[in-house]
């Protein structure tokens, strides 16, 4: 059976570097869906329509440049809340889901939406000011000047607005396993979703 790791979270939660070291520790494709989101908030920014954009989006499009600032991320979080951008981006979402070899997908509806059969959901949150820290610096260590209470109010604006859009709202599925990493270093959160994962799938055992 095709694994398909579904991890879904909140902002700077670590469900990225969760998803990325599942993806290599078992040998799997990876998708960070947000990236998708990103690409069309950045081209929005760039003048496009957002559905359009989404509509036209590429796998070359991933790799534009400015999709980690902080002006992508806020252009992401307010076209995720357009319906018929999330519909254009679906198919894109689920082929890789189900390609050869198995995948992790991480993003803010993976279990509940794109992969609701996934065998394996995680759901991956933190303290918002937690995250905060954790997203104040890398953006300080990538030379954005803000403040941390620019950030914390940033990642609770998003929060919001991920949680109460209705089209496909940011929660946590009724099957997903959830992990705080509000104390966990990188090391120990890996380790559990690991952990996670072998329980759930068996003989899946390193790519």
């Amino acid at each position: 059976m095709t694994l398909t790791i579904a991890v879904d979270g909140p902002a700077a939660s670590g469900k990225g570097t969760i998803g990325r070291a599942l993806a290599a520790r078992f040998g799997l494709g990876y998708l960070d869906t947000g990236l998708l989101y990103r690409a069309v908030g950045r081209r929005m920014l760039d003048g496009e329509d957002p559905v359009a954009a989404a509509r036209a989006l590429r796998a070359a499009d991933l790799e534009a440049e400015g999709l980690r600032g902080p002006e992508a991320a806020e252009a992401a979080s307010k076209v995720a809340a357009i319906p018929e951008v999330r519909a254009a981006l679906v198919d894109f979402q689920r082929a890789f889901a189900t390609r050869e070899g198995g995948a992790v997908l991480d993003g803010r509806d993976i279990g509940t939406v794109i992969c609701p059969d996934a065998p394996v959901k995680l759901f991956v949150t933190a303290a918002a000011e937690t995250r905060a820290a954790r997203r104040f610096r890398e953006l300080a260590a990538g030379g954005h000047a803000t403040s941390f209470d620019e950030v914390l109010a940033d990642i609770r604006a998003r929060d919001a607005r991920d949680a109460g859009r209705t089209d496909a709202p940011m929660c946590a599925a009724g099957d997903a396993v959830r992990i705080d990493t509000t104390e966990l270093d990188v090391a120990a959160a890996v380790t559990r979703a690991v952990a996670e994962v072998e329980a759930r799938h068996p003989g899946c055992g390193a790519g």
